[in-house]
């Protein structure tokens, strides 16, 4: 993502990259260790995001999204927006009523976090994204305070009435954000591109 982000031109089209991770804490680049109450056996990375400490693994959705946010016309601030929004309104198609918080970055479903953001912009671009947990096992979350919020609760779609698996939601979120991209950028820019890979 560096590398893409450092080699961009203004005419590069902006892309969305999905994947499940294997197992791993990232932490961002203000990240806290003390966020993370216990020894834990998976890795912990340093991550050049914003945000503090989360959990990624399998049955969980992560969207890179390699934006040009000049070209857009967003900030940093309105880029979280956006993905949130865009999770938000993705629930909304299978019925979930999804909420932002201004004091914590992410989509959230009465009071349990369902979607973590974190981004960084260089040079005008952004890179990293969101996570949407899915069908994952939940436990890794309890061995740490979620993006640094003490007792925060998480919840997965499969727990919210979706059984749809992890490529249905990609689709769903990429899909969605795409629209939203290419409806924001007019028909003077490139639109986004779209690419999937599995891990």
């Amino acid at each position: 993502m560096r590398e893409h982000c450092a080699a961009r031109t203004a005419d590069s089209p902006d892309e969305l990259w999905w994947l499940e991770h294997e197992p791993v804490y990232t932490l961002g680049k203000a990240g806290r260790q003390e966020h993370l109450l216990r020894h834990v056996d998976t890795p912990v990375l340093r991550s050049d995001r914003g945000g503090q400490i989360t959990w990624h693994g399998p049955g969980q959705v992560v969207v890179y999204s390699l934006l040009d946010l000049r070209r857009l016309g967003l900030t940093a601030r309105g880029a979280v927006t956006l993905l949130e929004n865009t999770v938000i309104a993705a629930l909304a198609e299978v019925g979930v009523e999804g909420r932002a918080r201004a004091d914590a970055p992410g989509v959230y479903v009465d009071g349990a976090k369902v979607a973590a953001l974190g981004l960084r912009v260089s040079r005008g671009c952004c890179y990293h994204g969101l996570s949407l947990n899915v069908d994952c096992d939940l436990a890794p979350f309890a061995a740490i305070d979620p993006c640094g919020h003490a007792g925060l609760a998480v919840t997965r779609t499969a727990d919210l009435g979706c059984r749809d698996g992890v490529t249905a939601w990609a689709s769903r979120v990429t899909d969605a954000l795409s629209a939203r991209l290419t409806a924001r950028a007019g028909t003077d820019t490139p639109a986004p591109s779209q690419l999937a890979s599995a891990a």
